[in-house]
């Protein structure tokens, strides 16, 4: 079995390791805000981060979401050699992400920033929380733009540029942070708007550097060559947004999923949500190199779906069912392993350790069907197959996983533990559902020849 897999694990690795570590810069930014917070800030300002980012993360997927439209269809559309289409295809992208962008921002700033005060949180969190979401809400733009030109790049194969860059922006983002929250060289500390500020500078210089390199750089003369404004167009953006769409929609039921239950923790207390911010960003550093994984599944599938070479696409997609399910059960056996030393990280608070530390062992059962799930999703959006994959999240995530959080957590007093068992049943039953879906659908496409 390994002789027939080989060959595309080598090239699945070799396309996805910099995907993965272009994905890991979205949780780094937030790691990196609770780390400095928890060090400079203290406990309320965790949980002000926590309850943000439970936030914020269900508005910023879903425009992740809508962005992963174009990848697909770049990488069909690159595997029949169909280079025009591709410039066309980025135009109406960049203009339905800006739009995007745009629609966020004013749900966050006007509709979530006077939301947040009835959520029953505690009013010093709240007092926090607010002007660090109004910052981020802000940032969605430059993000959607950064997201459009990653997304183009990765769908032709070209993904360490958007690696390197997210890594760039890492480093100004913790540099920046640290000043702002702390207060040096003479700047008054801002506590935990300083990383929302931070946050921001940092994509909007992302989105500048890479759309300056993606029009300026030779690779990308042959793709480019039609695009501009004037070829946008209604059948393109209703293309890209039939596929954007429901993969906004999957990103957003699961992560909305975990979002409530931050906040149905955070009604226990702010030790318990603090507890839960600091395992949900180590769960999320994890998840977002699976889903890196999972991009370069849709990037494989899609260039052998246009081609229409059904062997191949299913033996690169179990190839990768292989890799994510090997890296999410090493990640599985550090989080167990070292429950009480990974808090540590974020904040010295012995209440919150001892809380966080119980939600690592739970996070390292439920990573192996995170992982699969994300890279399920993956290969089924390179088939272009999205509408039923977002039932599937939907009923997993809010029929399945969140009342069962609600049940072990509150009503059988199980606190943040039992909201968290709760949501690995919901991974457990979209893992095993999108994995039928795969077979399903991989089947069904080769009795079509």
């Amino acid at each position: 079995m390994f002789s027939t897999y080989k060959p595309h694990y080598k090239s699945n690795l070799l396309l996805a390791i910099p995907v993965v570590i272009s994905q890991l810069g979205h949780t780094l930014v937030h790691m990196a805000d609770s780390v400095i917070v928890g060090h400079f800030a203290g406990t309320t300002s965790l949980a002000a981060v926590s309850l943000v980012n439970s936030i914020f993360t269900v508005m910023m997927v879903i425009g992740i979401g809508i962005s992963y439209g174009l990848t697909p269809l770049i990488a069909q559309e690159n595997g029949k050699k169909n280079y025009r289409e591709c410039g066309k295809l980025l135009s109406n992208s960049l203009f339905i992400n800006t739009l995007s962008g745009i629609a966020l921002f004013v749900i966050i700033y006007f509709g979530l920033l006077l939301s947040i005060d009835h959520l029953r949180q505690s009013a010093a969190v709240v007092s926090e929380a607010k002007p660090y979401l109004g910052l981020l809400g802000v940032s969605i733009i430059p993000l959607m733009i950064f997201m459009t030109f990653k997304q183009f790049a990765e769908g032709l194969g070209f993904t360490r540029q958007a690696m390197v860059i997210s890594i760039a922006g890492n480093i100004i983002n913790v540099i920046l942070g640290v000043i702002f929250v702390k207060g040096l060289f003479g700047i008054k500390p801002m506590g935990v708007s300083g990383v929302g500020l931070s946050t921001l500078i940092d994509r909007c210089l992302m989105a500048i550097t890479i759309s300056f390199y993606i029009v300026k750089s030779p690779h990308f003369k042959i793709y480019l060559k039609n695009f501009a404004l004037k070829r946008i167009n209604k059948i393109r953006s209703f293309q890209i947004l039939k596929i954007g769409g429901p993969v906004a929609m999957q990103y957003a039921f699961e992560v909305s999923a975990f979002s409530v239950a931050a906040i149905i923790i955070g009604t226990i207390g702010v030790a318990n949500q603090a507890a839960h911010q600091v395992a949900i960003n180590l769960a999320a550093i994890t998840y977002m190199m699976a889903s890196g994984i999972a991009a370069a599944a849709t990037i494989k599938t899609g260039n052998s779906f246009g081609r229409k070479n059904f062997d191949e696409l299913r033996l690169s997609a179990n190839s990768n069912y292989h890799i994510v399910l090997v890296f999410m059960l090493v990640t599985a056996f550090l989080f167990i392993g070292l429950n009480q030393l990974l808090p540590l990280i974020y904040t010295t608070d012995k209440t919150v350790i001892m809380i966080a530390s119980q939600l690592l062992i739970i996070a390292g059962i439920f990573q192996l069907f995170d992982g699969a799930q994300v890279v399920g999703l993956g290969i089924l959006r390179g088939m272009g197959d999205v509408n039923i994959p977002t039932i599937i999240t939907f009923v997993a995530y809010w029929i399945i996983g969140l009342p069962l959080a609600y049940i072990l957590g509150i009503n059988f007093s199980m606190g943040a533990n039992g909201v968290w068992y709760g949501l690995t049943l919901g991974l457990l039953a979209s893992a095993t559902l999108l994995f039928l879906r795969y077979r399903y659908t991989v089947k069904k496409l080769k009795l079509s020849l």
